[in-house]
């Protein structure tokens, strides 16, 4: 398995994509690849036909997935809030790939059963796909497919990003192979020889401890470990650093872990995180985005700049670390061959203060591996084995052949 990727910053959509072939060539040569990521900012909008075509025509990929951005990211390089265009061509033999394309009134119903789910994407469980999934937020169910995908596939990694290059609906465009789609969700099954790993970085820091929700109703929550929850916010206050108290006034959220059989003192990866959503006044709760139940273990979080390093770096560490032990300790077993980046349009300069920080740390701690994807609307990754549609997250995929 090969990858390469490219980025380009060039004003001109043409002078861009014939930056970008140049350099994918270079590792490619006149081989052909099996699949193009392709992800294009949204200042080329007036050549989002033409620019398609052009990759269609130059690189002749047998599969093509990419979406409009608000930022796009490749070879090491951010580029927010400026003309971009990144790349990632693969030759992945032994490898199948199967394209599939949803609009809302083509989602299976849940009640179904798992076989019109395979049928709709054209593959069945028994072949363990893997999916990378793209979709356009003013037209998807987004949540419901991600639903539908676990329903039928449960073994199955799902990773992917919302468009974002639009302000209005009609003007995201979704790739998939010769079909510009403007609303719905695309996106590529892979069978064979080739693993998927996800990876998502939530970007945030637990305060307090781990405790268990002793009274909640559907996304209201009353209690943990048998005291008021509001209580328990006072003395998170009281207990914490001027810094942090000032992140709980502005920048509060609720981690929840989703599996229930964890053992041990949840960490990185662990939790899902949701926004609180205000008080509910009638038995002073805190409305919260995720539904809740008795018994779970829940853990309040903050958000910054450095909470979102601190997360990221253990998440990228907790990947080497698996891949050590898988080889003895000895050397990475079987590293990234090619790895796609889905990061929220919320982090980037905007969060950091500086350029091309996630891009920088996943080359630091994983290796020199091609890397290429965009700022989004909503990042697609598993938590507790179940995948959602985060925010101020990033969310890597990292492929490799099986054997």
């Amino acid at each position: 398995m090969r990858w390469y990727s490219a980025v380009s910053e060039e004003i001109g959509p043409s002078a861009a994509v014939k930056e970008c072939v140049a350099q994918l060539r270079l590792g490619l040569g006149d081989a052909r690849p099996d699949v193009l990521f392709a992800f294009v900012s949204s200042f080329y909008q007036e050549a989002y036909p033409l620019l398609a075509a052009a990759l269609r025509e130059q690189l002749k990929p047998a599969h093509l997935l990419g979406c409009t951005a608000g930022g796009v990211l490749g070879s090491g390089r951010e580029i927010e809030d400026a003309p971009g265009l990144a790349l990632a061509a693969a030759v992945m033999p032994g490898v199948e790939i199967h394209p599939f394309h949803f609009r809302n009134d083509e989602l299976p119903d849940l009640d179904g059963g798992p076989r019109a789910w395979e049928q709709a994407v054209g593959v069945k469980a028994a072949a363990q796909p893997e999916f990378v999934v793209l979709a356009d937020p003013w037209s998807i169910r987004a949540e419901e497919l991600l639903s539908g995908l676990d329903f039928a596939f449960p073994n199955s990694a799902k990773i992917g990003g919302l468009a974002s290059g639009a302000r209005q609906p009609g003007h995201n465009v979704l790739w998939l192979d010769d079909v510009d789609h403007l609303q719905g969700a695309a996106g590529l099954a892979f069978t064979g020889n080739v693993r998927i790993q996800p990876l998502v970085a939530q970007g945030c820091k637990p305060l307090g401890k781990p405790m268990r929700i002793t009274d909640a109703e559907k996304n209201v929550l009353y209690a943990l470990d048998g005291k008021p929850v509001m209580e328990v916010l006072a003395e998170l206050v009281e207990s914490s650093s001027a810094d942090d108290r000032e992140l709980i006034r502005t920048a509060l959220f609720l981690g929840i872990v989703m599996d229930p059989l964890k053992s041990g003192a949840p960490g990185a990866g662990d939790f899902l995180i949701r926004n609180p959503l205000g008080r509910e006044p009638s038995r002073d709760g805190l409305v919260v985005g995720a539904l809740l139940r008795k018994g779970m273990t829940v853990q309040f979080h903050v958000r910054d700049a450095n909470a979102a390093r601190a997360d990221l770096a253990a998440v990228l560490r907790g990947y080497t670390t698996a891949l050590l032990q898988e080889g003895r300790g000895e050397a990475l077993s079987q590293p990234p061959a090619g790895a796609l980046l889905f990061s929220c349009l919320g982090r980037g300069q905007h969060m950091y203060g500086e350029k091309d920080h996630d891009s920088k740390a996943f080359h630091a701690l994983v290796g020199d591996v091609p890397l290429a994807g965009f700022f989004c609307n909503g990042e697609i990754g598993p938590v507790g084995g179940t995948t959602y549609v985060h925010g101020f997250t990033s969310c890597f995929g990292c492929f490799r052949a099986k054997s």
